[in-house]
């Protein structure tokens, strides 16, 4: 994951409150086995009103979304985070999120920003009048600037610490790496260990693999 620590960008004017998960990429996009490929779903039912802002061209490129209070509410859905990101969001701002959504974005390098409600209809109202109007979203101040205004954001500590050090939970396992490595070399042989199937390993690899060899791993005692 990458590391977040400042981001300036245009801005879209998302004027709409208490939006879900299944809003920001209705369920029947979830079929898909990647991770990418979402951004054509976004907003997908809104997308079909011409009025909506996400088809006005002057908003074209925007990377901050500044919404309404209550976004990402609703079910847990990794995809609405995907499909922000693959438009081309960096961050979401809005008074409050979902917890589910927030703790999703953060994990995934989304930063999901609160900011008070009179903050953001003042965005709302210097983008509108003006859409090329250029936003900074500065996670080490916490504060949010556009032009000569600007505004503090809140972003809880564990999330601002692992977005600011580009940490996915992978990254943060393998920061622990010696003290695993240390306990399975002290762990007692007697106990389950997994063991690969044999086309994974180093020696049959590159030949053809017998219907035998194609079971799922499974524990085994040394």
């Amino acid at each position: 994951m990458d590391r977040f620590r400042s981001h300036t960008g245009t801005a879209l004017p998302l004027r709409r409150g208490n939006v879900d998960t299944d809003q920001i990429i209705p369920a029947e996009y979830l079929k898909r086995i990647t991770r990418s490929g979402f951004a054509d779903g976004l907003f997908a039912a809104w997308k079909f009103d011409q009025d909506f802002v996400l088809n006005s061209p002057e908003y074209g490129g925007a990377s901050v979304l500044v919404a309404g209070p209550d976004f990402g509410v609703g079910s847990s859905r990794e995809h609405a985070v995907w499909a922000l990101q693959d438009y081309g969001f960096k961050a979401v701002l809005s008074p409050c999120f979902g917890d589910i959504f927030s703790a999703n974005a953060g994990k995934s390098g989304l930063l999901a920003a609160v900011v008070d409600l009179p903050a953001i209809e003042r965005l709302w109202s210097i983008t509108e009048a003006d859409p090329a109007t250029e936003v900074t979203v500065d996670l080490v101040d916490l504060v949010v600037r556009a032009g000569s205004w600007s505004a503090t954001m809140h972003v809880d500590d564990y999330t601002r610490w692992r977005m600011l050090e580009g940490l996915d939970d992978i990254e943060i396992t393998l920061g622990q790496e010696a003290d695993i490595t240390r306990f399975e070399s002290s762990r007692p042989s007697f106990k389950p260990a997994t063991q690969l199937p044999p086309q994974h390993s180093p020696q049959h690899r590159g030949r053809a693999i017998t219907s035998s060899e194609t079971r799922s791993p499974k524990a085994v005692h040394s």
